[in-house]
């Protein structure tokens, strides 16, 4: 949320007290009073010992610098590029022209990917502690010291009434007519439609489990929405909430903490994770992720908890994904694995050899990174799979000296790179493929031009991006507004065919800052983040006049502000389906001060 330097106008409800509620809150919380949940919430290689899947805190957003005026002329045309003819020139993009990013992708990376640590920021007039800064960062360092490798996680949205999607700021999958996916053709068929009142009430918020340790990161990666239940992971534990109240209506005890989460669930309602091994004793002991767990989201049934061994050493993974009844995961040092979504069989797992299946992103299709080579020297393609064999459909090579690929829609396919000497702002170029694997078009995204967020070392991470209608939906980063210390933001999209910008523009409003959910149909399903003494938006844009629907408007008291601005919205898990919208984090810390109340996941519906 905008921080606004005046101080709020003299109507502004007064801090504390309810979340929403026009009386005081039972002790512990806000919204629905009940108790919070107890506890709270391939060459062959041996696996990284303790550390491996180290959560890892997500990166702030920067700042950046006013726009410039409009009008001014776009960057020279670019050359051709990425093993195809007569690149389209770069397009303007709705005020933020500018060079394009440095080329060429030759930077080898290593194994492990470090980030800066990511901290909540926005309304509520929240500051951000020093201290916690320099202990977070420091958590991190220590995380690599020991050799594990560092983690990340954010589903991605999708409500039970549609079977569209679309990769974007993400929470967990949709109800069971969910077929999952990161990506969506379009067209028409939008579910949700607008409430009689928009204005949303807290259905429930889920305390944040106690952190004690300065230095303590927990994670509680993980959410999924049906119609019946609301599940949300805590510590070693998944929770299924009814949506509407928040009564507990499962609890789920896993083998440690989750360390991903899938994104889709099976056509049966069945989601996965991927825990660490055992519980941690304290708060420097991590432990490898090597546990598979597929569950029911309706009933909470643990349907089966799996493993890959390699030489009689289990493999450690930090991705998961499903593709029909087939679970994949990925981002170990050994390769991919997949099991059947039902009975947990090994479909198929990593092979001794000179190349390795980076990691999976599922839905639609299963789309695999694979690399062959020697560490510096590693080769990349962007792989087709049939999900039950394993078995290749087609390969796209990328050329060498790309070292990165990211997933961002699996049909139609359309994955990103980041150049060498960037690495952490999402991707710097997008491409196309059509249904044969053939590359139709380059998408060049400048660099800080655009809010959206691929995390570093993953493929099937990217959020505040969509695919729908043959286009790529990008965020542009913050500006000046026309109001006075106001900033805002607009969507635009770049044609899948051409790679040039289509002329769609939508506008966040001045103090909002927009990013894309996921598809409806030919609608785009969108979050507002709002200024200071207002609430946050989800709306609906049509796909072909871009008209904006509210859909939901979250409260604007003081205390429901605060706990959103503990919600980065282009980090965290949205999911937003028949006018409720959830929202939730993956990783916890101890809450700066001995007064902030901290959540997991909040609650809102709009009648």
């Amino acid at each position: 949320m905008s921080q606004p330097p005046p101080p709020p106008p003299p109507n502004q409800p007064p801090p504390g007290g309810g979340f929403g509620a026009p009386q005081d809150p039972p002790p512990g919380g806000f919204g629905a009073p009940q108790s919070p949940p107890p506890g709270g919430f391939g060459a062959p290689q041996q696996p990284q010992g303790p550390g491996y899947g180290y959560p890892q805190t997500p990166q702030p957003p920067q700042t950046p610098p006013p726009a410039p005026p409009q009008g001014t002329p776009p960057p020279p045309p670019q050359g051709p590029g990425y093993g195809y003819p007569q690149t389209p020139p770069a397009q303007p993009g709705y005020g933020y022209p500018g060079q394009q990013p440095p080329s060429p992708y030759g930077y080898p990376q290593p194994q492990t990917y470090p980030m800066q640590p990511q901290v909540p920021q926005g309304g509520g007039g929240r500051k951000v502690s020093p201290q916690l800064l320099i202990i977070v960062a420091a958590v991190v360092v220590i995380g690599l010291i020991i050799g594990g490798g560092v983690w990340y996680s954010s589903s991605s949205g999708k409500d039970d009434n549609s079977k569209d999607t679309s990769a974007g700021t993400g929470g967990g999958s949709g109800g069971k007519d969910d077929k999952g996916g990161s990506g969506t053709t379009g067209g028409g068929g939008a579910k949700e439609k607008a409430p009689s009142d928009p204005a949303a009430k807290v259905l429930f918020q889920v305390p944040a489990p106690e952190v004690k340790e300065d230095s303590q990161i927990d994670s509680v990666a993980g959410s999924w929405l049906t119609d019946a239940v609301y599940a949300k992971s805590g510590v070693n534990k998944i929770v299924g909430y009814e949506p509407d109240s928040g009564s507990e209506k499962w609890t789920l005890d896993l083998p440690g903490q989750t360390c991903a989460g899938s994104r889709e669930m099976s056509e049966a309602g069945v989601a996965a994770v991927v825990t660490e091994e055992a519980p941690r004793k304290n708060k420097n002991d991590r432990r490898p992720c090597t546990q598979v767990v597929a569950f029911d989201v309706d009933s909470g049934k643990k349907l089966w908890t799996g493993t890959v061994a390699i030489s009689g050493t289990k493999v450690a993974f930090r991705e998961i994904t499903i593709s029909g009844d087939t679970v994949a995961v990925g981002g170990g040092f050994s390769g991919g694995a997949a099991f059947d979504a039902k009975s947990g069989k090994v479909l198929w797992q990593p092979k001794v050899g000179t190349c390795e299946d980076v990691g999976y992103a599922g839905g639609e299709q299963l789309v695999a990174v694979r690399k062959c080579g020697d560490y510096g020297n590693e080769k990349y393609q962007v792989q087709l799979l049939d999900p039950k064999s394993g078995s290749v459909k087609w390969s796209y090579k990328l050329p060498a000296g790309i070292d990165n690929a990211k997933v961002i829609s699996t049909k139609p396919v359309v994955f990103g790179v980041d150049s060498g000497d960037i690495t952490a702002s999402g991707v710097t170029d997008a491409f196309s493929l059509d249904e044969n694997g053939k590359l139709r078009t380059k998408i060049t995204l400048a660099d800080g031009k655009y809010e959206h967020d691929c995390d570093v070392g993953k493929v099937n991470d990217c959020k505040s991006i969509a695919v729908g209608n043959d286009k790529l939906y990008v965020p542009t980063k913050e500006h000046e507004g026309t109001g006075e210390y106001s900033r805002t933001n607009e969507i635009i999209s770049f044609s899948l065919a051409t790679g040039k910008t289509t002329g769609d523009r939508i506008d966040a409003g001045d103090g909002y800052t927009i990013f894309p959910i996921r598809m409806d149909g030919a609608n785009v399903i969108a979050y507002k983040d709002g200024p200071y003494n207002k609430g946050a938006q989800v709306v609906s844009v049509d796909g072909k006049s871009l008209k904006q629907t509210k859909l939901l408007e979250t409260p604007a008291s003081e205390t429901v502000l605060d706990a959103i601005s503990g919600m980065v919205p282009d980090s965290c898990e949205l999911l937003y389906s028949g006018g409720r919208l959830f929202m939730g984090k993956d990783l916890v810390s101890k809450p700066y001060s001995k007064d902030e109340k901290e959540y997991t996941a909040l609650g809102f519906g709009a009648e």
